[in-house]
């Protein structure tokens, strides 16, 4: 086996998560997206931009050296890989259905690379490219790139652009001096916020006791309503929407003081932004005054707050984990947060697409979640051109508070923005 290096502090992250689950939940890092292609073109070209787009990316042909779960290590990507890609065929699935099975098999990281793709076909014709991908190869934003670059390696791939770097650079950089300045920044980050947050937890109803469930709010008139008031506030949507989400939490918990865990993206310098791996990492965040009614002030204090943690978004969990066993009465955060973003969308912040009739009215749906890896309480938000969509997933807290948080936010934001 070739010397592995260190992994970056993204991989590290999610290592941490999955390294002790179950074989039974190992395909819980999986994401499937389902890509449509373009009418005309056949086989032979989708299996070009497949392997176009892996070669590009040195994320997808690591492998891992996982023989010391206490000190992983990347591999040197592969320079020759397996480029074949099955096909599925039927003509009556949806997409989404045939994307199951593949996404339910876990990956074997230390021999495996941690993607597959499958070419769907009705009638032998092409329709939709399955790409799974597990989530130390790859997050959502990285996601949606490959899902351009792909696009793009169909039509026209000399137009891709030089070849970019890969994970085993990123830990170079953050295992530099200069590096280790920052993740020793970012841990006195935690140090300071968990000496002095307060204790406080959601209910844990018993007869919710080791429940995991899961629902989404899709509202369009949120949407709106969130944008007025980020620009009564100035401050970003996310922050609008996270200040709504942490007070209907703090009301549950009875707390004014509220540490809150923020999915930071950690693409804020140039050479790393469209970097191809997974860099996401939870930072803490404490939310003072968080049952204030003022949203539009609490939504001030949240954007504060929340740039003071995503300046110390990179950080060693190990770090974390060790400082958090030389503080044993720390307090847990209450809840998480994350207000995804992907790439060349239009601008999250721009002003909403204006209809001249009203869209359907809010609705909450109910799922199986995929996995539960991850915080007890994680609101993901997702703003489209038509809609403000946030899923709960929550564990031992049951339907009927996870419901009352959603239902408590969307009411937060409609009335501070008289939106009816």
């Amino acid at each position: 086996m070739s010397e592995a290096g260190p992994l970056s502090l993204g991989q590290l992250s999610v290592w941490h998560d999955i390294r002790s689950l179950p074989a039974a939940r190992r395909h819980e890092p999986n994401n499937a997206a389902i890509w449509p292609l373009p009418r005309g073109v056949d086989a032979q070209r989708v299996r070009a931009a497949v392997r176009t787009i892996a070669a590009r990316h040195p994320s997808l042909r690591t492998r891992y050296d996982l023989r010391d779960p206490d000190v992983p290590g990347q591999l040197p990507p592969d320079t020759d890989w397996d480029d074949a890609l099955p096909v599925i065929e039927d003509a009556t699935a949806e997409p989404a259905d045939l994307a199951a099975a593949p996404a339910a098999e876990p990956f074997d990281l230390g021999r495996q690379h941690g993607w597959r793709a499958r070419l769907l076909t009705r009638e032998g014709v092409p329709s939709h490219l399955l790409f799974v991908k597990h989530h130390i190869a790859a997050d959502a934003w990285a996601q949606e790139l490959l899902h351009q670059e792909f696009r793009q390696a169909l039509t026209d791939p000399e137009r891709l652009g030089p070849l970019p770097p890969g994970p085993a650079a990123l830990a170079a950089e953050q295992h530099s001096a200069a590096g280790l300045r920052r993740q020793a920044a970012a841990l006195d980050h935690w140090r300071q916020l968990l000496g002095r947050a307060p204790t406080a937890a959601l209910p844990r109803p018993a007869e919710a006791a080791g429940d995991v469930v899961q629902a989404t709010l899709h509202s369009p008139s949120a949407r709106p309503a969130a944008h007025t008031l980020a620009e009564r506030a100035r401050v970003s949507v996310a922050s609008v929407v996270l200040a709504a989400y942490a007070r209907s939490v703090a009301r549950m918990c009875g707390t004014d003081g509220l540490l809150v865990q923020l999915m930071s993206a950690n693409r804020f310098a140039g050479r790393w932004k469209n970097l191809v791996t997974s860099m996401n990492q939870w930072v803490p965040a404490l939310i003072d005054d968080a049952r204030n009614d003022d949203l539009v002030k609490l939504a001030d204090a949240v954007h504060w707050s929340g740039l003071g943690a995503f300046r110390h978004g990179m950080h060693d969990v190990t770090a974390v984990a060790a400082l958090r066993a030389e503080l044993p009465g720390a307090p847990e955060p209450a809840c998480a947060f994350n207000y995804v973003a992907v790439p060349e969308r239009a601008p999250l912040d721009a002003a909403p697409r204006r209809s001249p009739a009203p869209g359907p009215p809010p609705a909450l749906t109910w799922e199986r979640p995929f996995t539960t890896i991850g915080p007890r309480c994680y609101a993901r938000a997702l703003e489209s051109e038509d809609a403000l969509t946030v899923r709960l997933t929550a564990k031992g807290l049951g339907r009927e508070r996870c419901a009352e948080l959603l239902w408590d936010m969307h009411e937060s934001l409609l009335s501070a923005a008289q939106v009816r």
